[in-house]
């Protein structure tokens, strides 16, 4: 009994200390962690779309023989810079040479041919007048001078065709610029219905950079530029870069001069050319590169990607509401550029949105906001490269 009373005095008093334990502690607060977040603002973006383009000289001339015969001499070496008029090749000329002795002499032989037809049509002449011969006669006299004549103007179209062919043989350059390959040495025989030139000249103080478009993007690009014809659309293109093979960029723009006035059926795809200056030789006939096209889209709303998470197939954000909790919203993407988006609809202007560490939020979380650096959220102005 008294063993008892002990125990249940035992159970009161340690019911009473657990009680005052617990009031003599406060409990824990659930604390808010922090995330970034950023205000959303509109800003004009520069956009960067990128074409594959394949680079040409302003003129690519391909040098050929006019006559048949073999290189004697070549004065010129591959990557060499020539000027108009210069000497490049010589061909062997005996051949030539006998063919152009050859009309010399059939010249003189017309010229005597037409003396003696002139001669005898002047002892005809009076005799015919006293009719002492017959007017048949004056007749034939005349027609064999003039076919003296006559054989007199061809054999000399043949000397100066002879003489031209002779010249053929020495061969300049038609323009300033580089050689190219040179696949022929001393000895080869060349003519005019070989299938290879004898080389290539490029005049590269200017290049031509050729790209092309879908018709798509060509349909949106022209409507989105004033003008009533085509080259006054032209005219009020921007300025084109271009990226080099190896990533750097190059240090002068180009200006779109022509679009190909056909779609391609095949491809779907459209032609189009730009001109770099080259005063410094860099760019070759054969390089390759790729167009930079900027494309301004006024008061847009730029958003890095990491402040957006896709969820069966829609993009959402995580926008900051009341009491600092957080709630998603759908927004729309009309494109991608790079690390960014671009918000066609869903969220406006003022909005603070999470801008990092989505994957640790829940719905109706509450957060404690703290703003990104400036630099990053005035971004918006800063040129962006499309992937597109």
């Amino acid at each position: 009994m008294i063993k008892s009373k002990f125990l249940a005095i035992t159970g009161i008093a340690l019911l009473a200390l657990s009680s005052c334990d617990q009031s003599g502690k406060p409990q824990m607060a659930h604390k808010a962690a922090p995330f970034l977040v950023q205000t959303v603002e509109k800003a004009d973006v520069t956009i960067y779309k990128e074409y594959a383009a394949n680079i040409e000289g302003e003129q690519n001339v391909e040098i050929r023989s006019k006559v048949d015969g073999f290189i004697e001499k070549i004065y010129i070496d591959e990557g060499a810079t020539v000027r108009k008029g210069q000497l490049m090749f010589k061909l062997s000329a005996e051949t030539l040479n006998q063919q152009l002795n050859a009309a010399k002499a059939n010249i003189e032989v017309a010229k005597s041919q037409v003396e003696v037809s002139q001669v005898e049509l002047e002892k005809i002449r009076p005799l015919v007048e006293m009719n002492i011969i017959s007017g048949i006669e004056l007749k034939t006299a005349t027609s064999k001078l003039n076919a003296a004549k006559a054989q007199l103007n061809a054999v000399e179209a043949n000397y100066l065709n002879a003489k031209e062919n002779l010249d053929y043989t020495i061969i300049t350059s038609p323009v300033d610029g580089i050689v190219g390959s040179i696949p022929y040495k001393v000895g080869s025989l060349v003519g005019r219905n070989e299938a290879m030139a004898l080389t290539t000249v490029s005049n590269i103080n200017n290049v031509y950079a050729y790209f092309s478009m879908n018709e798509k993007q060509l349909l949106e690009f022209i409507r989105s530029l004033g003008g009533n014809s085509m080259a006054e659309k032209i005219g009020q293109m921007p300025e084109v870069e271009l990226s080099l093979a190896d990533g750097s960029l190059y240090n002068h723009k180009g200006k779109i001069e022509t679009i190909n006035g056909m779609v391609n059926p095949r491809t779907g795809s459209v032609n189009y050319r730009a001109k770099f200056p080259n005063s410094n030789r860099l760019l070759r006939n054969g390089n390759s590169g790729r167009i930079k096209f900027p494309t301004q889209i006024k008061s847009a709303i730029l958003l890095p990607e990491k402040s957006t998470f896709e969820l069966q197939g829609k993009r959402f954000v995580y926008v900051v509401g009341e009491g600092d909790k957080v709630n998603s919203k759908e927004v729309i993407v009309s494109e991608t550029v790079g690390n960014n988006i671009i918000v066609q609809s869903g969220i406006k202007a003022g909005e603070v949105i999470v801008h990092d560490g989505l994957i640790k939020l829940r719905e109706g979380m509450q957060i404690m906001p703290n703003s990104v650096d400036l630099a990053v959220q005035k971004g918006l102005n800063k040129e962006v490269l499309s992937d597109k």
